[in-house]
């Protein structure tokens, strides 16, 4: 079994070597979570769960496991230390969160990550053809036991986990095999289901449900029988599939409405047809201003549909018992009903990427560490799109009963109201304030250039 890593809190000299490591400029923002934070990942989305576009950072960026405490870092292999320099490589925000987990799922969730990382940069890259592409696809889980398989032949910017795959393999093998057979066997399905998606367009409301669960249902599911594995958490987190796919599936239907236009710009159609053929006859149509107000009806449905899922995020994330486990969920959840609610009925949608602040974001980071905090943080946005619906749009109806739906899932007594960091440990207080502190620092180092660049995770 995989050596445990200690629960130390991060020291103060870690915390600054960790902000001094990005020089403003460089890098950009991130698209999104693991569970979260990829556009094939639900990484579209922790953390913000994407689909990489902009340059490799220089060399020796981040080029340390920068969270990691020193006695950590030095029982590690040489081969699970290079690990998570790939992992701060190419996941600058998610490497945070998986970096606090505790115990030995954080080298789990961090081998979980790259695996899928690998797989997701196989589908990504357009010089593969297809012949060639999906044999790997529906194979690569296999790839996890041959010790010397690896992929040279890669254009894409992460292309290094296929480099160098033969040393996230071995690290896996190193996992408890309790740990192996969740990740083979998500790899597995998410490749089958990637392979699915290669030549099909997202077409049904039920065929964009079955999209965003092959790309981040199955990494919610997966990593929630991964808590459970690590005992954490109880048997039942991982065992509810249903909640844990809906978890990736609120992540991932945000950051699909999120990215409309930079989607059509690049010729990628996610948005699912029977939804947009109710007001145009083609997606891209809706960027036109003439078409404003369809295009807000089109938009308004979707963002519906995606809250549907907010109850089975409030009851998934009842359940959790860790405090770093439920960090690691929690904030990309606030951060994603806090984008919606930036989105509803906007129509700078269909004219950029709309993103909450960055001083929102930190606020969200830092407040979301208990269940009272999320349930308020929820109950917030939640009102906030209230306020925005028309009495004019077509999806009124079923927008004000989910909107009620919610509230009286997030509904708190007025005693909970008065703090959001009710019963929160000194200890846990400060490992959320270094988290907001990274991302704080993190967010405004990439400011500018993410402008330039496009989102990057």
């Amino acid at each position: 079994m995989a050596g445990a890593c200690c629960k130390c809190p991060v020291s103060v000299s870690v915390l600054r070597r960790s902000l001094s490591v990005a020089p403003r400029g460089c890098g950009s923002a991130p698209r999104s979570a693991f569970l979260l934070q990829g556009r094939r990942l639900g990484e579209r989305g922790l953390q913000e769960a994407a689909r990489p576009r902009s340059a490799l950072r220089p060399a020796g960026f981040h080029r340390q496991t920068a969270l990691l405490c020193l006695p950590c870092q030095a029982a590690m292999t040489e081969t699970l230390r290079t690990c998570y320099v790939y992992l701060n490589q190419t996941s600058r925000s998610f490497a945070a969160v998986i970096q606090a987990l505790d115990g030995e799922l954080r080298h789990a969730v961090c081998i979980f990550y790259l695996v899928l990382r690998a797989l997701d940069t196989v589908e990504d890259d357009m010089t593969i053809p297809l012949d060639k592409k999906v044999p790997m696809l529906n194979d690569f889980h296999m790839y996890l036991y041959r010790e010397e398989w690896c992929f040279t032949e890669s254009h894409e910017k992460d292309r290094q986990v296929l480099e160098d795959f033969p040393t996230i393999s071995l690290e896996f093998r190193n996992l408890a095999q309790e740990y192996r057979d969740v990740i083979s066997d998500i790899c597995h399905r998410m490749g089958v289901g990637m392979a699915e998606f290669l030549e099909k367009k997202v077409g049904s409301m039920q065929e964009w449900d079955q999209y965003c669960h092959y790309v981040a249902g199955l990494v919610g599911i997966g990593l929630s029988k991964l808590f459970s594995a690590s005992q954490l958490e109880d048997p039942e987190v991982g065992q509810d599939t249903e909640l844990a796919n809906s978890m990736g599936l609120f992540l991932q239907k945000t950051n699909i409405i999120r990215d409309y236009l930079e989607d059509t710009q690049e010729g990628r159609h996610f948005w699912p047809q029977e939804a947009w053929s109710q007001f145009t006859s083609r997606l891209e149509d809706l960027a036109h201003p003439e078409k404003l107000e369809s295009a807000l009806s089109c938009l308004n449905l979707l963002v519906t549909d995606a809250l549907h899922h907010v109850p089975d995020v409030i009851a998934y994330l009842s359940r959790l018992h860790n405090q770093s486990v439920f960090n690691f969920c929690a904030i990309p959840q606030v951060m994603a009903i806090a984008t919606l609610s930036r989105c509803y009925n906007n129509p700078l949608v269909f004219q950029g990427v709309v993103k909450i602040r960055k001083g929102q974001a930190v606020t969200l980071m830092m407040e979301a560490t208990n269940m009272i905090a999320v349930q308020t943080i929820i109950t917030q946005y939640s009102q906030e799109i209230l306020q925005k619906v028309s009495v004019t749009d077509p999806s009124r109806d079923k927008t004000l009963h989910i909107l009620a739906v919610i509230q009286e899932k997030s509904a708190l007594p007025r005693s909970g109201f008065s703090s959001r960091t009710h019963h929160l440990s000194p200890m846990y207080l400060s490992a959320a304030m270094l988290l907001a502190a990274l991302s704080w620092q993190y967010l405004s180092t990439t400011a500018a250039q993410a402008q330039g660049t496009g989102d990057m995770q």
